[in-house]
């Protein structure tokens, strides 16, 4: 994410900035919320007369629109963001309208930011300066290929030894197949991690560098017992993403995850739910508060409970709280706990 502007007085006031990747919309689904003002260039047709008796000549006009924030939708298999809302400045004020937001769009959003987005912004910023990372899962005959993003690892690939003939032996094509898949999924200097149980990531590794030598420089190996989605799991709890991303999201969120499950299985200084946190919080008990991104964005909404002030209230007590993504493993298992639990500084 590039950050053009940032014109706060405390925390009221515009950001002007440009999504870059998938992740960054992502990012931008719980940054921007119901009443913010949003400016991007758009298309909108022409409202006359003669569009209105003759609707096939009606041409759309590129336009900058200022629309107050109703509703909006990630549509992660599309690379968009749709945000609709009321126009209140350029063309047509009084009407609704929908900004599709991609990867390159400039953004303005105008409103009271909370800190968690400010951090959002500030994370998702200084994650476009660090490598990407590329997770290969290999064992005799099958390889997955994940892709490493901000909200979870997105699987990319699955690759199957063929029983049909090419050049060299079947294992050679299997390998040659996979590299091929890389090149698409990790172009560039993108790290790459190798993993798997056996050997056979060792022989594709061989492989991998006498095929391409500079774009294997940036792999490293690391063991699992399995591959797919659990390979990725050990991958991330080993830490091998953390030692190439420095401070990798998820992985956090995967470690964090794993102490919140192992205090709650000891009866130890632990609490989840809502009712629950909120007496944790009360007490200044609270170290680490841990919420999806989805019942943030959700209790944002509602009146009855103001979040936020339970957001502050750990802050103020020295604590930390971490969002965590629905769309990864972590994030899911929490949402299944209430989507809010806390790791605590004594029991309560």
């Amino acid at each position: 994410m590039r950050v053009t502007k940032r014109n706060l007085k405390g925390r009221e006031g515009e950001i002007s900035l440009t999504p870059e990747t998938l992740d960054d919309l992502w990012h931008l689904k719980y940054i921007i919320e119901k009443g913010d003002l949003i400016f991007a260039l758009t298309k909108r047709k022409a409202d006359s007369d003669t569009d209105k008796l003759r609707p096939e000549k009606a041409e759309k006009k590129t336009t900058r629109l200022g629309i107050r924030v109703d509703s909006l939708e990630f549509h992660k298999f599309s690379n968009r963001l749709r945000i609709n809302g009321l126009i209140e400045q350029g063309m047509d004020q009084g009407y609704y309208h929908t900004l599709n937001i991609e990867d390159s769009t400039d953004v303005s959003i105008i409103k009271t930011w909370k800190k968690d987005q400010l951090e959002r912004i500030d994370e998702a910023e200084a994650a476009s300066k660090k490598p990407k990372v590329v997770i290969v899962a290999i064992e005799e005959g099958d390889a997955d290929i994940g892709l490493v993003r901000h909200y979870g690892i997105e699987q990319y690939s699955h690759i199957t030894q063929s029983s049909g003939k090419g050049e060299g032996t079947l294992r050679e094509v299997f390998f040659e197949n996979i590299l091929n898949q890389l090149k698409y999924a990790a172009p560039g200097s993108e790290a790459i991690v190798v993993a798997g149980p056996g050997f056979t990531k060792e022989d594709f590794m061989e492989f991998f560098k006498n095929k391409e030598p500079e774009m294997a420089s940036s792999a490293v190996v690391e063991d699992t017992s399995s591959i797919g989605m659990s390979g990725y799991q050990e991958v991330l709890r080993r830490g091998a993403v953390d030692r190439i991303m420095e401070q990798s999201r998820i992985a956090r969120e995967s470690s964090l995850m794993d102490e919140l499950l192992k205090e709650m299985a000891t009866d130890g200084k632990a609490e989840y739910g809502l009712e629950e946190v909120e007496n944790a919080i009360y007490f200044g008990a609270v170290e680490t508060l841990l919420i999806t991104d989805e019942m943030l964005r959700q209790e944002r909404e509602k009146e009855d409970i103001d979040i936020d002030t339970l957001l502050q209230s750990v802050d103020q007590a020295q604590g930390t709280v971490v969002v965590f993504s629905t769309e990864f493993e972590p994030g899911k298992k929490l949402d299944s706990l209430g989507g809010i639990a806390a790791l605590l500084r004594f029991k309560v």
